[in-house]
């Protein structure tokens, strides 16, 4: 079974352009307890190398690319998010790397819980030990 899963969101398209409504256990599967988004990252920068005990997040590239590596401990996949209307859910217990940054891109990340450091695992021997 694929560690990808992506989640379509409905897009509203008239002549004044494209809007996509993100709402919580309604298009997003989780009540919506924490909103970031990642911009202006440099060149050649990559981001994540962490999972998550018990948080479910998904992320959206509102504008440009990135490259999300996923990891469940058995298998690795890697994935281009490039749309803004899907989004890549990413459950708990999952290794996850975001690589190779358009200059433009700006990605949202939705999460089910609030920020709590303890529910980090940053080093993936310990996350293959704690699998």
């Amino acid at each position: 079974m694929s560690i990808i899963r992506w989640l379509e969101f409905p897009k509203l398209d008239d002549s004044r352009g494209c809007l996509v409504a993100l709402e919580g256990n309604k298009t997003v599967p989780f009540d919506i307890k924490r909103v970031y988004y990642i911009f202006k990252t440099q060149e050649k920068v990559s981001r994540g190398f962490h999972a998550h005990k018990d948080l479910t997040q998904i992320a959206v590239c509102i504008s440009g690319k990135c490259r999300m590596i996923l990891d469940d401990g058995k298998s690795r996949e890697d994935v281009w998010l490039d749309n803004p209307n899907k989004g890549l859910l990413i459950e708990s217990m999952v290794w996850r790397e975001i690589h190779d940054f358009s200059i433009d891109c700006i990605l949202l990340v939705l999460a089910s819980e609030h920020y709590n450091e303890t529910d980090y695992i940053r080093d993936y021997s310990k996350f293959l030990e704690y699998m």
